[in-house]
């Protein structure tokens, strides 16, 4: 099965627990992490990585020092990773939860995360778990580091991010099927994410 049949087939199955109904594309990919300083990020985080089109971009161009952790919840999914991705040292993928991310950071000896890559439906969840979410990004993320989060509807979603985040930025990226584009996110406000809930 190809990656568009399975993301396909986990769409028509989980409906809105996956993001899209099908892979990011190589441009999407790229315009996600674009704002990534490689040579200072030591930590890079990945959430809901599928069958990784940007863990792809993540592991070309992270420098072997810097830890990357994709965290994906699907087994199927998280399989595929470790297959994909197997012999890259700096590369661990984790099949769990998202709520739990502080532990799994904590477990390996890792403090603080530069920067953390979503590609989950986040304004698809409840508002429980999108709570839950910025809570832990708050928590594991470096102040001086960004939540990246893909979306394929461009601009609807901005006052949204606005409501977890102080400064929120927005890449368009045309060439990806349907056009789509990145949140770049910075300071979490901790106090409106723990209201929502």
């Amino acid at each position: 099965m190809n990656d568009f049949s399975l993301f396909l087939c986990k769409f028509v199955r989980h409906g809105t627990a996956i993001a899209s109904l099908a892979p990011s594309s190589p441009w999407l990919s790229r315009a996600t992490v674009s704002n990534v300083d490689w040579a200072r990020a030591r930590v890079v985080v990945e959430l809901g990585a599928g069958t990784g089109p940007i863990t792809k971009v993540i592991a070309e161009k992270a420098h072997p020092d810097c830890r990357l952790i994709i965290l994906e919840r699907d087994h199927d999914f998280a399989q595929l990773l470790r297959e994909r991705f197997n012999g890259r040292a700096n590369l661990e993928v984790i099949e769990g939860d998202v709520r739990d991310l502080a532990g799994m950071l904590h477990d390996r000896g890792i403090a603080k995360a530069d920067y953390v890559i979503s590609g989950l439906p986040v304004p698809s969840f409840p508002k429980e778990l999108q709570s839950n979410l910025f809570r832990v990004v708050g928590e594991v993320l470096d102040p001086a580091g960004s939540f990246n989060q893909i979306t394929e509807m461009p601009l609807v979603y901005w006052l949204f991010y606005k409501k977890f985040f102080d400064d929120v930025r927005f890449t368009f990226e045309p060439r990806n099927f349907p056009p789509a584009g990145a949140y770049f996110c910075k300071g979490v406000k901790l106090t409106t994410a723990a209201k929502t809930a």
